[in-house]
């Protein structure tokens, strides 16, 4: 089942005093189906943050259609698609993007608060999630008194809380040392494998992408290659690598 599906998207970003128009996106089409973990990959300029701005409803395409759950996000209003994204889409950002003002549980449960949820649902859904993502130690702290790594749990948590049909996630080890990436790959793949998240990931780490189940390459704003896991990460891992090598990656 297509949970996401792109028909030749194409961005241009006007001259400006006379500059040269820009071609970000130039036709791109692919689908995504219920239950993948896709990776979007590319070098510096390739048109990877552009993408996932127009597939989460945050930029608009040039032309080209961009269909979640059947719905062409593309031609709906800016009220309506606000709402279609705080239902249907989770996002786990690189900066994590949590309010310091609130602590951990509600962080995770301010997505539930703004759809007006009542407190019973909100409390078993938070609870729920908080041990899911081994995390219910920290309900009452509050985001400066933790670790990145902590804090990328917590932003998944939130992402997830909503029961959304796709989540993307963009860079979510680009802040992280090692371990801590380590950690979150792990946990956005348990959230795959064990709740059948399905998940749009760019990501320019190599070792990040390994995780994936399928990695789709773009350059100058086209879709170069795809490559699929055969469920061996170490085997996968040097394919990225591979192909890295080929149409230039980032370092």
């Amino acid at each position: 089942m297509e949970i996401l599906k792109i028909n030749n998207l194409t961005k241009v970003y006007s001259s400006y005093k006379g500059a040269k128009e820009v071609t970000a996106l130039d036709g791109i089409s692919f689908t995504v189906n219920k239950s993948e973990f896709v990776g979007i990959m590319g070098p510096s300029g390739s048109g990877k943050t552009t993408l996932l701005n127009i597939l989460s409803g945050v930029d608009k395409s040039t032309s080209g259609e961009t269909i979640i759950d059947n719905q062409n996000i593309s031609k709906l209003k800016k009220d309506n698609l606000a709402l279609f994204r705080r239902k249907n889409i989770g996002y786990i950002f690189q900066d994590f993007n949590l309010l310091d003002s609130l602590d951990v549980k509600e962080n995770i449960s301010l997505p539930l608060i703004l759809d007006k949820k009542c407190p019973d649902e909100i409390e078993k859904r938070v609870d729920n999630l908080m041990r899911f993502f081994n995390i219910e130690n920290l309900g009452k702290k509050y985001p400066y008194n933790i670790s990145g790594g902590q804090k990328q749990r917590v932003a998944a948590a939130r992402a997830l809380i909503n029961d959304p049909k796709i989540i993307f996630a963009d860079e979510p080890t680009g802040n992280l040392d090692s371990k801590s990436a380590n950690t979150i790959m792990n946990t956005i793949s348990k959230m795959n494998n064990e709740i059948n998240s399905t998940v749009l990931m760019v990501t320019h780490d190599p070792f990040a992408a390994s995780f994936c189940k399928r990695i789709i390459f773009i350059k100058d704003g086209k879709v170069k290659m795809e490559i699929t896991s055969d469920g061996d990460r170490k085997r996968f891992f040097d394919k990225i690598l591979e192909v890295q090598s080929v149409i230039g990656g980032e370092n």
